[in-house]
């Protein structure tokens, strides 16, 4: 019997499905939907069950990213013995012709970022719904891109959000000679299957936890109108930027907003100006209080 193991995950709308045997070697598949899954006869399988709106296969497990409309809690156990009673009777995961990868061609172009010592390298497809920084090596657990990535000597920090990753150099380099080689190699990387960020890895990261928000329901009022204020006004802004920006915390007696800047914006020369003349300013026209502070900690 194939023992299914249900892993938990860092975004409550995935679960991992995890067998005891490997299902790939070095392939990595993305469905989206039933038609993608036609070299998949387990994913299409699986796309019958209304609440699947992704299914990631890799390594040794099957991941599913559900749709709101019920609680994995409820559904967990159905699917993994689905899972199980697949593989059992003999079902085939990949398609035996298409466990070879394929290359799937990909645009990397590079833009230039308020911060001198940051780039911008945006990717013609969709990397990841949350976003993650990285201030070294040790860090990239989630990510073998941003791994391969600080093993070129110039690689300061790696910062990865929706369809983009940002790169902060040293300034032993210089932008003119690194930026073709980085750009060349992310764009191999990804072109031949490689992982840019397993999701589905649980990263023990304190700022990662904030920036999920999970306590949005137990916060005063003024700190979720903050937050609502950030999200929609602030975040579009500074992510054209190859940055984020997360709320940490509102102490109500100093009247004092600390936010985290991430990416480009972290130890950018114009992001004292962007949070004083910008999101301060917004701040105290929005909550209509003139004694809002924005202080950015880092760290």
């Amino acid at each position: 019997m194939n023992k299914i193991s249900i892993i938990r995950t860092n975004n409550p709308l995935i679960i991992k499905f995890e067998l005891q045997n490997f299902i790939t070697q070095s392939e990595n598949y993305e469905f989206k939907n039933i038609d993608e899954a036609k070299n998949s006869p387990l994913a299409k399988e699986l796309f019958y069950l209304p609440f699947v709106k992704t299914i990631y296969i890799s390594g040794n497990f099957i991941a599913i990213e559900r749709y709101s409309i019920v609680e994995w809690e409820d559904v967990q156990e159905a699917v993994a013995e689905q899972i199980e009673a697949f593989v059992e009777n003999g079902g085939l995961i990949i398609l035996p012709n298409e466990t070879k990868s394929t290359k799937i061609p990909v645009t990397v172009y590079g833009e230039t970022t308020p911060n001198p010592a940051a780039l911008k390298f945006v990717v013609s497809r969709l990397l990841t719904k949350t976003a993650f920084e990285f201030k070294n090596i040790d860090e990239t657990k989630p990510s073998p891109l941003a791994k391969e990535l600080f093993k070129f000597p110039f690689v300061k920090e790696v910062f990865i959000d929706e369809n983009y990753i940002s790169v902060t150099k040293y300034e032993v380099a210089d932008w003119n000679e690194i930026t073709l080689e980085i750009r060349t190699f992310i764009k191999q990387f990804i072109e031949n299957g490689g992982t840019v960020l397993d999701e589905t890895v649980a990263i023990d990261s304190k700022k990662h936890d904030k920036q999920q928000i999970k306590n949005f329901d137990s916060l005063d009022t003024t700190s979720q109108q903050i937050i609502n204020i950030l999200e929609e006004y602030v975040k579009p802004a500074v992510a054209a930027d190859g940055g984020n920006i997360l709320f940490d915390s509102y102490d109500e007696s100093e009247k004092r907003v600390k936010v985290v800047l991430q990416g480009a914006c972290n130890g950018c020369p114009s992001s004292t100006f962007t949070l004083k003349s910008g999101i301060e300013n917004m701040l105290k026209d929005m909550l209509k209080d003139e004694n809002i502070i924005v202080e950015a900690i880092n760290g």
